[in-house]
Formats: C-alpha cells, sequence, structure tokens
C-alpha cells in the first residue's frame, strides 16, 4: 500500500464518520475527531469515564497523522504507514463497524441539474504472504456494476482525481441500477486475485521450503542415535512444519459501493 494510498483511505474513513478535516496539503492531515472516534481510537477509558460520571463538555482530541516520510521532523504528528499499530486499529474499528459503506460523488457546481452516478463495487483486500517471514501487500479493485470493467488501482484512483465522496445521494443526482450483482462482483474479484497470485513469483516459496528442508535435517541429526523417536521430535517437526510452510492468506479490509459519475475515475 503506497502512502499516497494510506493518504487517501484515511481521508475517506475520517470523512465517513463525520471528523472534521481542518488540514489536508497531500503530505499529512489534522484530523478533528468527534467523539465516537476518540473513544475508539485514543485509548482514553478513564478519561471518557470521568467526563461522563461528572457530566463535564467533552473534549475529543485533535490528532496529526503524517503520511509523507519526508515531513518526519518538519511536522510533529504521528507517522502512518502500512506496517503501522495505528493503521491496523483503524482496519479493526472497520470491521467492528461492519466494514461496508456507500459513498456518493458530489459533484457540487455542475451545470446538470441530473447527474447521473454509476455504481462501482469496491473491496480493498490484504494478501499476505507467509512462511519464516512474512510479506503483506493491500490491494484495492474496483469493479464498474453496469459494464464489469475492473480497475486495480480503485482507492488510489479516487485520491488522484480528488473526487468529493459523500453519505448522503446529492440533491439533483440520481443512481442507476446495478446490472450486475455486488455478490457477482466479489466472485469476479476473487477470480482476478487467483489469477493473479497463480502467476506470482514463487521463489520465496521454494526458498522456504528450502530452509525448512535444511533445519529437518539437523533435526534429524540430533535424534539420529535415538532407536525410537522421542514426542518432543515430533514436537519440534510439527514446529518447524508452521514456521516454514508457505501460506498465502486473503482477507477483505473493507468494502463498499460507490456512485460515480461515468468519466471521474479517468486516469490522470
Amino acid at each position: 500500500m503506497q502512502q499516497q494510498e494510506i493518504h487517501s483511505y484515511l481521508k475517506n474513513f475520517f470523512t465517513t464518520n463525520n471528523c472534521t478535516i481542518e488540514q489536508d496539503n497531500g503530505k499529512y492531515m489534522t484530523v478533528q475527531l468527534t467523539i465516537e472516534m476518540d473513544k475508539l481510537l485514543m485509548n482514553r477509558p478513564f478519561y471518557w469515564h470521568y467526563i461522563e460520571k461528572i457530566g463535564a463538555e467533552p473534549n475529543p482530541q485533535k490528532i496529526t497523522f503524517i503520511t509523507d516520510f519526508n515531513e518526519l521532523g518538519k511536522t510533529k504528528g504521528e507517522l502512518i504507514h502500512f506496517g503501522s499499530p495505528r493503521l491496523h486499529q483503524i482496519f479493526n474499528v472497520i470491521k467492528k463497524q461492519g466494514g461496508f459503506i456507500r459513498l456518493f460523488e458530489n459533484k457540487s457546481g455542475s451545470p446538470n441539474l441530473n447527474v447521473p452516478l454509476y455504481p462501482w463495487l469496491c473491496l480493498n483486500v490484504k494478501i499476505s504472504y507467509i512462511c519464516d517471514h512474512r510479506k503483506d501487500r493491500l490491494q484495492s479493485y474496483g469493479v464498474n456494476l453496469m459494464n464489469g470493467t475492473i480497475m486495480y488501482d480503485f482507492h488510489d484512483q479516487l485520491f488522484t482525481n480528488q473526487i468529493h465522496l459523500v453519505a448522503k445521494m446529492p440533491d439533483f443526482a440520481f443512481t442507476f441500477t446495478p446490472l450486475i450483482k455486488p455478490q457477482s462482483g466479489i466472485r469476479r474479484i476473487k477470480q482476478l486475485i487467483e489469477n493473479e497470485i497463480a502467476t506470482d513469483d514463487h521463489t520465496w516459496a521454494e526458498d522456504a521450503k528450502k530452509r525448512w528442508a535444511e533445519d529437518a535435517k539437523l533435526l534429524d541429526a540430533f535424534f539420529e542415535d535415538e532407536e525410537e523417536r522421542p514426542e518432543r521430535y515430533y514436537i519440534e517437526k510439527e514446529a518447524l512444519k508452521n514456521q516454514y510452510e508457505p501460506k498465502i492468506h486473503v482477507s477483505i479490509i473493507n468494502g463498499g459501493i460507490f456512485y460515480l459519475t461515468q468519466h471521474s475515475l479517468i486516469k490522470k
């Protein structure tokens, strides 16, 4: 997941959850949290217990998220990247909320009083390559539910094209009923991911199997004088399997239906 994608992801997340983005220059953003988001993200249970007990006016926190590594030391805030605990905390919040949103493009200022909006299914997916090392890749897929067009960097394109999204359908806009059901769109994305994995470079898995075989040989040598292998041998053997056996795990982080104007996702 690129830093620019993370920036876009954060912007959509906080906007959708009614937080105010007070400053956003594409490198960092300052967000005024709502009470609900403060409770979910800032780990201040004693503060909220005290405020609610005495009936005092709440003061949810304001936080600056840095998404450009070059801003470190220049801007006071919290660096957020794909491996950061904060981003995975946000992923977990979305899962608890249901992990599915519906947003509409707000084409403000459009002279057309009847703006058609076309449905796109978006799935943000984490693909994990696991052995004794681990590599995670976040991919954003979009499927046009009218014509079946698939976009591989959907979330990034929302950011690149500076699409203004809102939770309620704007005035003077109307939506098309999908010709392709969301379930069918999900199946198409699933098949696409399976094809991508099948054509991946799996050198990492072969290397893991070699390291596994080397350690298994050492284990056998350690117990070679034993007439009967003790239980500890089989426990160690299973531990090596759990450590080295290559696995690929695919999980859906979140998704949604996005109603967009016809040419809003033209790549720039």
